[in-house]
């Protein structure tokens, strides 16, 4: 029995781990996101990249989305884990994995959503479009 419990400890801690980070990053983009355009932090994709203007939006933009997505995810995985407290190893290991797996596709659809606004509101030279675009 204290075996399942330690393992069910460890579990939350790691499930809980990622949205922590979503949101810890999230809100830290949001406030003070990379000011120059870098290869080792911030949301760097060759969108993104393209000049100052769309690094500066699309670093905002993925921190609001990370932090939002962070705080829905809190309470879904909580339940999850809640619900399989004192359950065996199987179990509890099953219901981390399948959290993980939703805030994976969950964090992949933040990425897409940032791409999809960088695209809605810059062409494909980064140039910002204007509202008759």
């Amino acid at each position: 029995m204290m075996v399942n419990i330690l393992f069910w400890i460890f579990v939350s801690a790691f499930t809980l781990l990622v949205p922590g980070v979503m949101i810890f990053f999230g809100r830290e983009f949001m406030k003070n996101p990379p000011s120059e355009i870098n290869p080792g932090y911030g949301y760097r994709t060759s969108m993104s990249s393209k000049n100052q203007d769309t690094w500066n939006f699309a670093q905002k933009r993925m921190g609001e989305a990370w932090y939002q997505a962070g705080r829905v995810l809190v309470v879904p995985t909580a339940v999850a884990l809640l619900s399989v407290l004192g359950q065996d190893v199987g179990t509890v290991g099953m219901a981390g994995m399948i959290a993980c797996g939703v805030q994976l596709v969950v964090m992949l659809g933040s990425i897409a959503a940032t791409e999809r606004a960088l695209r809605k509101n810059f062409d494909k030279n980064g140039k910002r479009k204007t509202e008759t675009d």
